[in-house]
């Protein structure tokens, strides 16, 4: 069974940081890929970062490169999302998901369409 459970959400001022975690459960870290996702009121949902565990892959949308950091912790199956100089628009829903390998999500692993299982979202709410 394939659970992933978010956290690390919270209430910041503008310019600070968070660190968001997502823990898996039900396959190992290195053969899946995890995705960050966020989605704020009325806006669709985007694609933020991704890391493929097997090679140690990682990809950033444009709109958060050089802020914001995901990596891995083998030992307790978990992800991070690293949040630096955050910024009122980053408020949103973040949601972690994952899914296997595919030739879909190694091409695409910003889309949400590429993933299979989600977590239940963390809010991250930044003000000015």
């Amino acid at each position: 069974q394939v659970q992933l459970v978010e956290s690390g959400g919270g209430s910041v001022q503008a310019g600070g940081s968070l660190r968001l975690s997502c823990a898996f459960f039900g396959y190992s870290v290195g053969n899946i890929y995890i995705g960050w996702f966020r989605q704020a009121p009325g806006k669709e949902r985007e694609g933020v970062a991704a890391i493929y565990t097997g090679g140690i892959s990682t990809y950033y949308d444009d709109s958060v490169k050089g802020r914001f950091t995901i990596s891995q912790d083998n030992a307790k199956n978990t992800v991070y999302l690293q949040m630096e100089s955050l910024r009122p628009e980053d408020s949103a829903m973040y949601y972690c998901a994952s899914n296997w390998w595919a030739p879909s999500t190694r091409d695409r692993p910003l889309s949400g369409m590429s993933y299979r299982y989600w977590g239940q979202g963390t809010q991250v709410t930044v003000s000015s």
